[in-house]
């Protein structure tokens, strides 16, 4: 897929989570009805939303209820992967150079074992279109951990082109539920 066809299909994706998200505004807390299909007692790394992103927030706090210790992502550089450091509710939070809320540098590092990744699109071969930054690429393939996108379920299409540093989701979760991907 060239990269002209990968930026009309983020714009099309873009236009059409925006559609969704007025459609279901109560996506975070059906969201987290689903938190018993991701193992508890471990390191979550979830996302601070912004835009129409599919909202994680509730589901965070459903699976630090079962002992989770949460983490947000920060870039601490441009062209890195991105670090986790530990976050629970309340703690302050500073907008990065996009805009997006993230711990302060100084918050402990962690290593997650579940990554809550937002997305734009995924299909049914668990292949995702991100932002086309490449942050979330460069850090699952730096980690060990399990990748589960946080999406609308509209927000499948039929196919995206992957190319060979994309890392595919584990599993994607709706309002709809959990969704496993095969190898």
């Amino acid at each position: 897929m060239t990269g002209e066809n990968k930026s009309a299909l983020r714009l099309n994706a873009r236009a059409a989570r925006t559609a969704l998200a007025r459609a279901c505004p109560d996506i975070a807390e059906r969201i987290a009805a689903f938190a018993d299909a991701i193992e508890a007692g471990r390191i979550v790394a979830g996302y601070w939303p912004v835009r129409d992103e599919a909202d994680p927030r509730a589901l965070m706090r459903a699976l630090a209820g079962r002992g989770a210790a949460l983490a947000l992502p920060r870039i601490d550089a441009k062209g890195a992967a991105l670090s986790f450091r530990r976050w629970q509710e309340g703690d302050a939070l500073t907008d990065n150079h996009h805009g997006i809320a993230e711990p302060r540098a100084e918050a402990e590092v962690l290593v997650p074992d579940v990554v809550l990744v937002p997305l734009l699109a995924f299909d049914a071969r668990g292949h995702r279109l991100g932002y086309g930054g490449g942050y979330y690429d460069r850090t699952l393939a730096s980690l060990s951990a399990r990748a589960i996108g946080v999406a609308y379920s509209g927000q499948e299409i039929d196919a995206i082109a992957a190319e060979p540093h994309d890392r595919r989701l584990d599993a994607v979760v709706t309002e709809l539920g959990m969704r496993r991907f095969g190898p």
